[in-house]
């Protein structure tokens, strides 16, 4: 190389083999020049500052016996800065901070490491701006910036969920409230970009109040510019995204768990666009941060999926949830428990349990229900059915008779979405009389609500089958299966069931009208009405029906699991889940 003396040995200086006779500077970068022999140097043929080329020579060395430890460059040495990056990483861990810590701990809930520590797989946490603090050096000593603000309250980074890989994030709720700063907001766009290339599942821990005013190092006016919200709702569609809220979650942080696919809420959490400082600065009156949105209120208004009785079952939820949302089988699943032959009851119109079905149909202790407290005429849930992860859309007779009304359609077509997102085929449990009916069902919007399961179903991929258990009326059974029966991949009914255009005593009251009017005995009308409702129920019982080709086939309930399955597996042989589905409607 070309390059300049920075240093050289002088006349008479004793030099170990490797020992070094000079440094030479070259782009910036300094070279040790070490000697192949141990000796005296004789003669310098060069002086510091001079330009030397490749073969000049430096000096030379009379070989002699020389009993000198090498140079000290050569020696294993720890750096300054080796020892300042290894104590600003123990002033991130938990133990840095026991006050803090044990303030958490007495409220009954973890840390944010702690919880990550749960998730993830040991050792697998690549962790992402961990050295950054508040921006408010302004404000506060950067020392204190630093031992105070560690991870500027956000710890993030990219891991393993049981060889998994997965985005996780959380909030730090011992620093500063778990508010999202000006750094942390961008590192949240930087796991964002990241997952986004990657296509990897996302689990993000959202307690915290709020965005943060006290950051003063950057010039900001209203903070509306920042891009984190914008870069988290593109993910829809894209990855699955689990969201989990336990203590206090307001403002920016419940955003961001509203834009979550799944949202996981723990027992005491409290939830809401605002909290108390916000709504008594609105003129809102004065209220506790418990009072702002207990989960009851969330769980009745459909905006949280499920809830754990604490954060380490909040972890257990989504580690089954990224099972599902991985599409990973699993091999030895236990068979159900109940036998699908008697699993309805033996009278017709008696209402009965629908997760007891689930609970015959799929996977013993697979069955995981969503939503379980909004929209109780439609249970959605995910389930494998023998090792297969799928999800899965039931009507609940217990709720209504099973009728679809506004919020039952919005769970559902909200259901199909992220089915799709998530690249799951979709069994459909039909036992309906159809669409929620009346004045007081229309006060609600239903039209629009109901319409909501049609488009929904139009846009799947993903393999779809339907299986009609006991009644499939009207609309609303078309609705089930995706708007038309000829629309699932594999359309089957029970021996029991019934269908029609519409409930079958309805149809002939409305059917029959005149000829019944035309009876004036009334008991010769009634046995009239029962022998055509008779007749009906005849005609369109599923065997029936299905010697029509209005269905696939009528199938023995024991050979369920086996028709359903075979016919996903096939399916999902030929499956190519698209690269960017249209985004899974937050509610």
């Amino acid at each position: 190389m070309q390059a300049t003396v920075v240093v050289v040995a002088a006349v008479g200086d004793v030099i170990a083999e490797g020992g070094v006779i000079a440094v030479v500077e070259s782009m910036k970068m300094e070279h040790a020049i070490r000697s192949e022999v141990s000796g005296t140097v004789a003669s310098v043929a060069v002086v510091v500052g001079e330009a030397v080329r490749e073969g000049s020579i430096l000096a030379e060395v009379r070989i002699g016996e020389v009993a000198k430890e090498l140079a000290d460059d050569r020696r294993p040495t720890t750096s300054p800065r080796l020892e300042e990056l290894r104590s600003r990483a123990a002033l991130l861990r938990d133990e840095a901070r026991p006050e803090a810590v044990a303030k958490r701990h007495a409220l009954g809930l973890r840390t944010a490491r702690e919880n990550l520590d749960d998730l993830l797989d040991a050792d697998s946490y690549v962790e992402y701006g961990r050295f950054a603090y508040a921006a408010q050096s302004t404000r506060r000593p950067v020392a204190e910036l630093i031992a105070k603000t560690p991870a500027d309250g956000l710890v993030s980074g990219i891991g393993t969920v049981d060889g998994l890989a997965v985005a996780a994030l959380s909030y730090d709720a011992t620093v500063l409230a778990g508010t999202q700063g000006q750094r942390n907001h961008h590192k949240k766009d930087r796991l964002f970009d990241l997952v986004a290339r990657q296509r990897l599942p996302l689990v993000f821990f959202t307690e915290g109040g709020g965005g943060r005013p006290g950051d003063t190092d950057a010039p900001v006016v209203t903070g509306l510019n920042t891009t984190a919200f914008a870069a988290f709702a593109k993910l829809s569609g894209r990855v699955p995204t689990i969201g989990i809220a336990a203590g206090r979650c307001f403002a920016g942080n419940a955003a961001l768990l509203g834009c979550c696919d799944i949202a996981i809420g723990v027992t005491g959490a409290s939830i809401g666009m605002g909290g108390p400082a916000m709504i008594e600065g609105g003129g809102l009156g004065t209220v506790r941060a418990d009072e702002v949105g207990p989960l009851s209120v969330h769980v009745a208004a459909g905006s949280i999926d499920l809830v754990a009785d604490s954060e380490a079952h909040a972890v257990e939820l989504t580690k089954q949830l990224l099972g599902y949302a991985g599409r990973r089988s699993v091999h030895g699943s236990a068979s159900p428990v109940v036998d699908l032959e008697t699993v309805l009851p033996s009278d017709r119109r008696r209402a009965y349990d629908v997760a007891e079905v689930l609970e015959a149909l799929f996977d013993h202790g697979s069955v995981l229900e969503i939503r379980a407290g909004f929209g109780r005429a439609m249970v959605t849930a995910f389930a494998r059915l023998e090792g297969r992860p799928v999800a899965v859309l039931a009507n609940n007779p217990l709720h209504n008779a099973g009728a679809i009304d506004a919020d039952a359609a919005d769970k559902a077509a909200h259901f199909l979405q992220l089915a799709e997102s998530w690249g799951l085929p979709i069994v459909s449990l039909v036992d309906t009389p159809g669409f929620m009916v009346g004045p007081e069902a229309e006060t609600t919007g239903l039209v629009r609500h109901v319409s909501r399961m049609f488009v929904a179903s139009a846009a799947l991929t993903v393999p779809f089958v339907a299986l009609i258990t006991r009644r499939g009326y009207g609309l609303g059974a078309q609705a089930m299966c995706g708007g038309s029966f000829v629309e699932p991949l594999l359309t089957v009914a029970w021996p029991q069931a019934e269908l029609g255009g519409m409930g079958l005593e309805g149809a002939v009251r409305l059917g029959f009208r005149a000829e019944l009017e035309a009876i004036a005995d009334e008991a010769q009308r009634a046995e009239a009405f029962d022998h055509m409702v008779a007749a009906a129920y005849e005609h369109g019982r599923s065997l029936n029906v299905a010697a029509h080709l209005e269905l696939d086939d009528v199938i023995d309930p024991v050979d369920t699991r086996k028709v359903l399955g075979q016919t996903i597996d096939r399916a999902m042989l030929n499956y190519e889940r698209p690269t960017h589905t249209r985004f899974v409607d937050p509610f």
